[in-house]
């Protein structure tokens, strides 16, 4: 009790360094999925039914292994029957009897047993096959949360970058006003700016946070974490990577999981065709019976008879007639397993459609990348411009902010794009099946 009352405050301690450790280090895409990978809760359920699966296949396992029953009993008879013998009235039995024994089965033939084991040994592959599968589902929800963060931050970069600007044209107004060299309406135009520059900078904080909650969440990391992200992770986008032409639908999970779920029905038909099979048991059994005048059967001083008594037997049930109920049950089954190919054909039509719409969501991106980027640059020639001419009275106020808010939304369709380049990416590399190697 000692050692687990010392071994809590280094566990909180440990909790502590571990927060510690992620606030001072830059949280990587690769950091956030091998975390998510070891903490999230759906991801360690799954594993869980793992072990479930082993223990349902032991269960089935002691259908077809020997079955010992005790049992044991005490009697009070009243009326006793008498047998007649040589016209004499004979008594079967005593007033009080108690007896005791142990009974063995053991399955022989069964076929709904046999079958019933495959398809436990089947299921275990099937909770594997989820568990795989609800590690890619967990991988791609946490990359897409992560970048989702990274634009959200750099959307937060390009409003502090603006506001800095319009607080220099703010001062510059100012000062021209103080001389006379500039309308009051301008100088309220541009505080107006700045106030809904200033409101929008927080609305986009609380974005942030409720965005990265929602990361830490998805890792299943505690929220109350401080984590830091690296900002240059979307620098990385310049070029298309290989695409294949068509994809292998065969290995994905999802394909093998339908295809073991086809498999399991396939095992429950052949366990509804085993009901017309007979069933053979091997039954023994060995039984000790006590009966007496008196209620002491148990006193070391009464007047008990004590006998034994065994048998082993064979016991064979051979199935008839039911109605038809069997072959109504086979019927049934053959429908879900033709629902099953139907599955699996939709499954890997769905599969090729995400494979193409992702190859055409990645070549228009880095198309759109590439003239956003250029359009950012612009954007900023013509602000630079604009603010230069509008310091020597060439140009007005309204066309500095107009290049100003075109400057911004520039910023922001080019951050945009290469969020819908890295979640097109995402689906390109999870349609190839290769989702787990975002963990390298």
């Amino acid at each position: 009790m000692t050692t687990r009352i010392k071994s809590i405050p280094i566990l909180l301690l440990c909790l502590f360094f571990t927060d510690i450790a992620f606030a001072q280090e830059q949280l990587t895409l690769q950091d956030a999925l091998n975390f998510a990978i070891q903490n999230n809760v759906n991801i360690r359920k799954a594993k869980l039914d793992i072990e479930g699966g082993k223990y349902k296949t032991q269960e089935v396992r002691a259908q077809a292994l020997p079955q010992v029953t005790a049992n044991g009993g005490l009697n009070y008879n009243p009326i006793i029957g008498s047998l007649i013998f040589n016209n004499q009235a004979v008594q079967l039995g005593k007033p009080w009897d108690i007896n005791g024994g142990f009974q063995l089965s053991q399955q022989l033939f069964n076929q709904q047993v046999f079958t019933g084991l495959k398809a436990a040994r089947t299921s275990e592959n099937y909770y594997s096959l989820s568990a795989n599968l609800t590690e890619e589902q967990v991988i791609e929800m946490v990359a897409n949360n992560y970048y989702q963060v990274l634009v959200n931050r750099q959307q937060l970069n390009v409003i502090d970058t603006n506001i800095k600007n319009v607080k220099v044209v703010e001062k510059i107004i100012s000062n021209q006003y103080e001389n006379g060299l500039a309308k009051k309406i301008d100088v309220d135009r541009i505080k107006v700016n700045l106030t809904n520059l200033q409101t929008r900078r927080e609305q986009t904080i609380n974005g942030v946070v409720q965005l990265e909650n929602q990361l830490k969440f998805s890792m299943g990391m505690p929220v109350t974490t401080i984590i830091t992200l690296p900002p240059d992770e979307f620098s990385k986008v310049e070029t298309l990577p290989v695409m294949a032409d068509s994809i292998n639908t065969e290995g994905r999970t999802e394909i093998r999981l339908l295809n073991i779920q086809k498999e399991l029905l396939s095992l429950q038909r052949k366990s509804y065709v085993a009901e017309y099979y007979p069933q053979l048991s091997l039954v023994s059994n060995i039984t000790r019976t006590g009966q007496s005048d008196k209620f002491d059967l148990l006193s070391p001083h009464g007047r008990t008879f004590y006998y034994n008594a065994s048998a082993i037997g064979v016991t064979i049930k051979v199935p008839i007639f039911n109605g038809f109920a069997t072959r109504s049950r086979i019927r049934q089954a053959d429908v879900n397993i033709k629902k099953a190919d139907e599955d699996i054909r939709e499954s890997k039509n769905n599969l090729n459609l995400a494979y193409e719409n992702a190859k055409i969501q990645l070549k228009n991106n880095i198309t759109t990348i590439k003239s956003q980027r250029q359009n950012v640059l612009l954007a900023q020639e013509i602000y630079n411009s604009t603010q230069n001419n509008y310091n020597n009275g060439l140009a007005a106020l309204t066309d500095l902010l107009d290049t100003e808010n075109a400057l911004t939304e520039a910023q922001n369709s080019y951050t945009q794009a290469l969020l819908n380049y890295k979640i097109a990416e995402i689906q390109l590399i999870k349609s190839n099946g290769n989702i787990k190697s975002l963990l390298k």
